[in-house]
């Protein structure tokens, strides 16, 4: 029989899902990486090319020595995520751990309440939360077959709490969080129907993480006048203990807060630095 274990993780080209992706490699498992940039150099915004790849994500799996396989996916798009979901089973047989991370990339996520364009905002909702209720409901079923299985979920506090400020001056658009806030009870109803059943959800909530996207582009500086920013790989030590270690059982159907919970256990050796 195969043990090797296999987690899929959505949006893994660069940011929190390249680095779940690698932390997930760390701890033993074999990793399908799913996004839309699958060379390096393919994504470019405001004539910026923004670093990461599939590509670079397999690569950097496969020199820890676990296997990689990269597989392009759009959240914004249901057939492709079947497509990646059917690829995944025909080539590697299962998936023990989902982490649903790609959120919708595109226009409208800064826009004030009055400026919300209603069909984008119908766009976000389903590439935000149906698109990922659908992914969940086709990894599912072979979980509960075979009675384990983990699903990570990437929320955000503003699903929870008001803006410190209007969208596009440090605070957050209702675009976003009002699809976020959706999408957050889906790890709680699963936690609900199927824990008993060895299933394992949980929803991380990364707080305010500097991507190489952000970094690129120089954005971000309105939300850090109100939050540190911390990297990518915060978050991504956490997604790693999650699916794998027993502590982590005490957070099962909750939002667990990145920060905390690695500085807590120490799973970011250098993080945080002093300030």
């Amino acid at each position: 029989m195969d043990s090797r274990r296999v987690a899929l993780v959505t949006g893994s080209s660069r940011g929190i899902g390249r680095c779940g992706a690698l932390a997930l490699a760390a701890r033993g498992f074999d990793v399908v990486v799913t996004g839309r940039t699958v060379h390096e150099g393919d994504s470019m915004e405001r004539g910026i090319t923004i670093p990461g790849s599939l590509d670079t994500t397999a690569a950097e799996i496969a020199a820890v020595g676990r296997r990689a396989l990269p597989i392009a996916m759009d959240v914004m798009d249901r057939a492709s995520i079947t497509a990646a979901f059917e690829r995944t089973m025909a080539e590697w047989g299962r998936v023990d751990v989902l982490v649903n991370n790609a959120p919708y990339s595109g226009p409208g996520v800064e826009a004030k309440l009055l400026d919300i364009d209603c069909e984008i905002a119908t766009r976000v909702v389903e590439a935000d939360y149906v698109n990922q209720l659908h992914l969940s409901q086709l990894v599912l079923p072979s979980m509960l077959e075979r009675g384990s299985g983990t699903i990570i979920n990437l929320g955000s506090g503003s699903a929870l709490v008001p803006p410190p400020a209007p969208a596009g001056e440090g605070g957050w658009s209702l675009v976003h969080c009002a699809a976020k806030a959706a999408f957050h009870q889906l790890a709680i109803v699963i936690d609900v129907e199927f824990r008993g059943r060895g299933i394992r959800a949980f929803t991380l909530e990364p707080g305010y993480t500097v991507t190489e996207r952000s970094i690129a582009l120089d954005a971000g500086r309105e939300y850090a006048k109100h939050f540190p920013g911390d990297p990518p790989e915060v978050a991504g030590a956490v997604i790693g203990w999650l699916a794998s270690d027993a502590g982590a059982e005490r957070h099962l159907g909750q939002m667990v807060h990145a920060q905390a919970v690695c500085k807590r256990h120490g799973l970011l050796p250098g993080w945080p630095a002093a300030r």
